[in-house]
């Protein structure tokens, strides 16, 4: 029809409404076309998830690489005990969390009572995905935190599924979200005040 617009599909609009199921029997099957097409459906999400976990662009590239290609090695053990998507970012985490011990870049690692509770307003929670001043705050958590809380705010994860990419109970999920939420929540602040601290003084008009 002449004068209809039509929308460009982007492959992380495609990764979800598509059925992956097939894809994923012929994967497991050897079909390599099948594989490449998950890859390519499932690539954004990857590499969304390894820039907020990594914190930086050329840590997030290697990252990148070792979870597309752990999952094109354990694309045979899926089991379909969780949907694929979660399967996703379990391997794909777990690829940023070896890729930072591997480069010897780990923060200390904090227990889960080491930061205080707060609570965090939900508009916070909304805009972690979109500030960038929050990367900086993210490379100063644990990745255990760090991961929690990126899989609940840019992936938007439940507390169910995180706890199974995770492989921890969703209570811990829980407090390492609100722990997390609430250093992030701080360091925004701070850094707010500090701009109007530091901002220059507007010049006076002549009288």
């Amino acid at each position: 029809m002449k004068g209809r617009k039509v929308k460009r599909v982007t492959p992380a609009d495609r990764a979800g409404r598509v059925d992956d199921a097939g894809l994923v029997d012929a994967a497991r099957r050897g079909d390599r076309n099948a594989l490449e097409r998950l890859l390519q459906l499932h690539f954004d999400r990857v590499r969304a998830l390894c820039r907020r976990v990594m914190a930086n662009d050329p840590d997030t590239d290697d990252a990148t690489q070792e979870a597309l290609m752990a999952i094109c090695r354990g694309i045979t053990r899926f089991d379909g005990r969780s949907s694929f998507s979660t399967w996703i970012y379990r391997v794909t985490t777990n690829a940023c969390l070896d890729e930072l011990r591997r480069k010897g870049r780990r923060p200390i690692a904090m227990a889960d009572d080491a930061l205080p509770v707060a609570t965090v307003p939900d508009r916070f929670a909304g805009d972690i995905a979109d500030r960038l001043e929050i990367d900086g705050a993210l490379a100063q958590l644990s990745p255990d935190f760090r991961a929690a809380v990126v899989l609940r705010d840019l992936c938007q994860l439940d507390y169910d599924e995180i706890a199974d990419v995770l492989g921890i109970p969703p209570g811990t999920v829980r407090s390492r979200i609100a722990r997390g939420r609430a250093h992030l929540a701080r360091f925004v602040d701070e850094a707010s005040i500090g701009n109007q601290v530091t901002a220059p003084e507007r010049p006076k008009q002549s009288e």
